[in-house]
């Protein structure tokens, strides 16, 4: 394909991804007005934001897998009309438990978009071509991050519009996507006679489940010592442990577990499940950091994740285009992990009173990391596995990063409300004001506009030593990713598409086949 013709067939592959990155991050300033209008409660909260998130992070896998036996074009097509569908229900929901459902049923969608978007490249794009085309991608990812929370500010400010359009303003670009994918996108139907696992899909989908969802609530609705916790890390363990032993003997399994044999394989997912845990576990807190510690408004708090936005979309780009042009991949992988511990570890100095030019450039160091690492990590897994099991490679990847970030997520975010507690204690003993005063002690976000002066600065305070020592947390997950990427052994990057290497490989197991029966032939006796 000629690059004109790849990007025209990127084009809805692009817009898919910036609805599903979208859908993410645009109702994070609109929730609270959300639960205040269907008069939903604090764990309600939490369940809108964790339904997608469990979702899209169990069906990943299944989705790659369909994709090594359908056709790849329909099945974006499907995910896209899942989210369609999601968001006209979320839109529209009049009570928790509906709008509740309809995230899952984004979820669905977005988990589909994540783990074929990048399969869908592979496959009509040579590794040694497709560093350059990830840089596009990994702009998306930031224009999508950035703009996701200003429009969602902007939509619920706007009187005549309100959250509801947070939901309804994915729906035409999801549209668009699949008109443009049907246009645009050529891709050979795969007809294999196969079958789906469905048993090792519902105990892997069942297994994780639990299991996020112990790292979401725990800290939270239970204790991380309880009942609840034993229940649900005893139940996922040993769902897992039985969905281990069906996909070791069943024809077609939901992730080949003898993919992991691969060397690259595993130590690339190693890594993206650090990079999940350091990247989304200590970035997600930053907003949360501008508005309570350093007092700003959530326009302007989105606005200010800017630098590392940009560091992202420059590193991702750049270094894609010298990957297509040298073949050299390994000295980024390396290059970003060391940006990503000196991001995080800088970003463990920040306090309350930090000089925002000093915070961009902690930022700054972090999003060019992370842009090297995240999407080079795929190209490195999808360049050294048969064109066969592309789809379950990448699907591996995107899980255990998104399993990453979940378990970052919640984790850290227990790390945060218990150092937050610790010292609004401590600055609220040092001022004589009982403890207890400002809101919840910590364990519930204050409103800042209605605190007195005195009590704002101990809240900035706990608040902005606590988000340094949750990068501090973080950093040594990124020194382990470090430790797994320089262990990755750099192979040449091939030159043929994920099409062209699916038609050869076929075409080889063909010709082993015929020699294998002439072989079978000649020794047969003569009667």
């Amino acid at each position: 394909m000629s690059n004109r013709q790849i990007l025209q067939a990127m084009s809805g592959l692009m817009a898919g991804m910036f609805v599903a990155i979208l859908a993410g991050t645009v109702v994070a300033n609109a929730l609270p007005r959300i639960i205040a209008d269907l008069g939903a409660s604090q764990s309600s909260y939490t369940w809108v934001v964790t339904a997608e998130l469990l979702a899209m992070t169990a069906t990943v896998p299944l989705w790659g897998k369909l994709s090594d036996l359908y056709n790849q074009k329909l099945l974006l097509q499907l995910s896209l009309s899942m989210f369609v569908v999601g968001s006209l229900l979320a839109g529209f929901s009049q009570d928790v438990g509906l709008l509740i459902f309809s995230r899952v049923a984004q979820g669905i969608g977005a988990g589909g978009l994540t783990a074929l978007a990048q399969v869908v490249m592979a496959a009509i794009i040579p590794p040694r071509r497709l560093g350059k085309y990830a840089g596009i991608f990994g702009a998306v990812f930031a224009v999508g991050t950035v703009a996701g929370p200003l429009i969602g500010g902007v939509l619920v400010d706007t009187s005549w519009l309100g959250w509801r359009w947070c939901f309804f303003i994915g729906v035409p670009f999801a549209l668009l996507a699949i008109v443009l994918l049907q246009l645009t996108l050529k891709l050979p139907t795969v007809r294999r006679e196969a079958k789906i696992d469905f048993l090792g899909a519902f105990l892997i989908v069942a297994g994780v489940c639990a299991l996020l969802i112990w790292v979401s609530l725990a800290g939270n609705q239970f204790d991380w010592a309880s009942w609840q916790t034993a229940a649900l890390t005893g139940g996922g363990l040993a769902l897992l442990v039985v969905a281990f032993f069906v996909e070791s003997r069943v024809p077609e399994p939901i992730i080949p577990l003898g993919i992991f044999r691969n060397r690259t394989v595993s130590l690339t997912t190693v890594a993206s499940l650090l990079v999940g845990v350091a990247m989304f576990g200590g970035t997600v807190f930053l907003s949360q950091y501008f508005q309570v510690a350093l007092g700003k408004s959530p326009t302007i708090a989105g606005l200010m994740s800017l630098p590392m936005i940009l560091g992202l979309l420059v590193s991702s780009t750049v270094a894609g285009q010298i990957i297509s042009a040298t073949g050299r991949w390994k000295i980024y992988l390396i290059a970003g992990a060391v940006a990503m511990a000196v991001g995080l570890a800088l970003l463990s100095t920040i306090d309350a009173d930090t000089h925002f030019g000093l915070l961009s450039a902690y930022m700054a160091v972090l999003g060019i990391g992370v842009g090297m690492l995240m999407q080079n990590l795929v190209l490195a897994a999808q360049n050294d596995v048969p064109a066969s099991e592309l789809g379950a490679a990448t699907s591996v990847l995107s899980f255990f990063r998104s399993m990453g970030g979940t378990i970052g997520t919640s984790v850290l975010g227990a790390i945060l409300a218990n150092r937050v507690a610790t010292e609004m204690t401590k600055g609220l003993a040092d001022a004589g004001v009982p403890a207890g005063a400002a809101q919840g002690g910590g364990h519930s976000v204050p409103d800042m506009t209605r605190l007195p002066a005195p009590m704002r600065e101990i809240v900035e305070h706990a608040y902005g030593v606590a988000t340094g020592d949750l990068f501090l947390v973080a950093t040594p997950f990124a020194l382990l990713a470090l430790v797994a990427v320089v262990f990755v052994k750099e192979k040449p990057l091939k030159d043929t598409s994920g099409m062209e290497r699916l038609a050869e490989e076929a075409e080889e197991a063909e010709e082993a086949e015929e020699a294998e029966g002439t072989v079978d032939g000649s020794a047969a006796p003569v009667a």
